[in-house]
């Protein structure tokens, strides 16, 4: 990537698009902290990662950054709640100090039902609804989706967007996406486009 320099205000929802191989998913790698950039500086909070351990990081996004993956990156043989409450069982903290807001979560994308299905029994669109019910568990300030809705049909693409978007607001979380629709993308506050890692806001 070269000379890619920006700020997102708290609250604002972003799209980034581009050719695949443009670097739309390491620069979501990098603004989660998974990767350290070899020059610059990457800021969440005022907090700039690259002055911190691999440890720290890890914290920080586990406290700072909610993600998003296209497919899913959900545990098989947990059910449907033990995959949204699984952030904090990680942390260390009870299931049963957040049962409430899991119960709240998926009552927000129509799930509640099924909280103790197995989560193979879903569909792509399903699983979707509860991976962003995950990432939110925990309020994160910042929400990273990378193409969100690149394993899903039309019909479930639109319909888990606007659920992430509406959650997103609700929840005053700072939104970025990438995705390859422009349909979806010009859903965002902003539309920005990678070409060959040069940035274009």
């Amino acid at each position: 990537m070269q000379d890619v320099s920006f700020d997102v205000p708290l609250g604002s929802i972003v799209a980034i698009v581009g050719r695949s191989g443009s670097g739309k998913s390491t620069l979501l790698h990098l603004a989660a902290g998974i990767d350290i950039p070899t020059n610059g500086k990457i800021l969440i909070n005022g907090q700039d990662l690259s002055t911190l351990s691999e440890k720290s990081r890890t914290l920080l996004r586990r406290e700072q950054v909610g993600l998003i993956f296209q497919f899913f990156h959900l545990l098989p043989h947990l059910s449907v709640q033990e995959n949204v409450v699984l952030p904090e069982l990680i942390a260390g903290h009870k299931k049963s100090n957040n049962s409430h807001r899991v119960h709240q979560l998926l009552e927000r994308v129509g799930l509640q039902d099924r909280m103790h299905d197995n989560i193979q029994k879903l569909s792509g669109g399903e699983m979707q609804r509860v991976a962003i019910c995950r990432a939110l568990l925990r309020r994160p300030p910042l929400l990273l989706a990378d193409e969100p809705t690149g394993n899903l049909d039309d019909t479930n693409s639109r319909l888990v967007m606007n659920m992430m978007l509406k959650m997103a607001a609700e929840e005053k979380s700072t939104l970025i996406y990438v995705t390859h629709s422009n349909e979806l993308a010009n859903l965002a506050d902003q539309v920005w486009t990678l070409n060959s890692g040069i940035l274009e806001t």
